[in-house]
């Protein structure tokens, strides 16, 4: 039996399953893991913005060009870089909820994953959840990125970034009754994230900060 058939025999209540948080935190793994699981397609939320850029001018979508037309702006204070951040999602947010209806509506499940991505599409117990990843160890998330792109040398501003826009999406989850989970321990993330998609073991959540 291939991967696709056992993931058939037991696909989830929910249409589509949002995984959030900011970068470094584990995402797209988790989210790979995910659908390999389920036996259903993971659809990054990186590729709607390139679809955006394809399609639109500057001056259409200026924050969703920003980091093309402003290519030193992520080297500012991370608490600048934070609020670009958040500007980029919130711009994202109706073609995300574009995807995400789409989904439910015709009824084929789906994985989301992303910096980018908003809790508030999510309702506990409906056809969309969500789970946020968030990782408060400045140190932590530098190591994540130095483990996956070595060539780049420690990426400590990065990981402030990281941090700050983290507990942003964090907060804005626990506001919306969406869960967020500690990646560590990495060996069983993908349960503890399907636990807190069920409502299962909210124990596994992470602490707030």
């Amino acid at each position: 039996m291939n991967g696709t058939e056992e993931g058939a025999r037991g696909l989830p209540e929910w249409r589509v399953l949002i995984v959030g948080g900011a970068s470094g935190m584990g995402k797209t793994g988790v989210g790979r893991a995910l659908a390999r699981r389920y036996g259903i397609p993971l659809v990054e939320v990186d590729d709607i913005v390139e679809a955006l850029l394809a399609v639109t001018l500057p001056e259409q979508l200026p924050e969703v060009h920003f980091w093309r037309t402003h290519p030193d702006a992520a080297h500012q204070a991370p608490g600048s870089v934070v609020e670009r951040q958040i500007a980029i999602a919130e711009t994202l947010a109706p073609a995300v909820a574009a995807v995400v209806a789409n989904h439910v509506d015709t009824g084929t499940p789906v994985i989301l994953e992303g910096d980018y991505v908003l809790p508030e599409p999510a309702v506990p117990g409906g056809p969309v959840r969500a789970v946020f990843l968030h990782e408060d160890d400045e140190a932590q998330v530098a190591a994540n990125y130095l483990r996956r792109e070595p060539e780049s040398g420690p990426q400590r501003h990065r990981a402030r970034v990281s941090v700050l826009y983290g507990r942003w999406l964090a907060a804005r989850a626990r506001a919306a009754h969406v869960p967020v989970v500690a990646p560590r321990p990495w060996e069983d993330l993908t349960d503890r994230v399907i636990a807190a998609a069920e409502g299962t073991d909210r124990r596994l959540l992470a602490p707030r900060h």
